[in-house]
């Protein structure tokens, strides 16, 4: 289990920081919310959705990736793996001290929720996307004592 730790977490340092990845999430900007809620864009390279929000002074960068894709395999049957960076809005640097939960919902009402684990300022939890179709993400989560929501789809398949 240690060692499948240490794979994901480089594996995760090495892709997040990739330049084709980078610029990734621009591809679908849009719904720009009424102030004090989020800002959203989203898009879809090479097998990697991303979502960047805004909500009340945190910007979170969401990559949402299939494990196969990765090479990786998880042993409780999950399929994909959800990242996320917090960032100060106006900072560029990312907050370490995160706690969250992240809630999927398939596309027929089936939920599952997982705590956030942090790998080093990167937080990442895995689910199994069996079904094709639009799953709701949902990620409650709290910065300096303030709690959070993000919401978005996920278009699998």
């Amino acid at each position: 289990m240690r060692t499948w730790t240490i794979l994901l977490t480089l594996v995760l340092a090495l892709s997040w920081g990739t330049p084709a990845l980078a610029g990734s999430s621009h591809a679908g900007h849009g719904d720009i919310s009424a102030p004090g809620h989020a800002t959203m864009g989203h898009g879809l390279v090479e097998g990697t959705f991303s979502h960047h929000a805004e909500v009340e002074g945190v910007r979170a960068e969401f990559e949402v990736m299939s494990l196969a894709a990765m090479n990786m395999s998880d042993l409780e049957g999950n399929t994909h793996h959800i990242m996320v960076k917090f960032f100060h809005e106006n900072m560029d640097r990312q907050i370490a001290n995160v706690a969250g939960r992240i809630k999927v919902i398939s596309p027929s009402g089936k939920e599952q929720v997982a705590s956030l684990k942090d790998y080093g300022a990167i937080f990442a939890a895995n689910f199994a996307f069996k079904e094709e179709g639009r799953y709701g993400v949902i990620c409650l989560f709290k910065v300096d004592g303030q709690k959070h929501l993000v919401k978005f789809w996920y278009p699998h398949g």
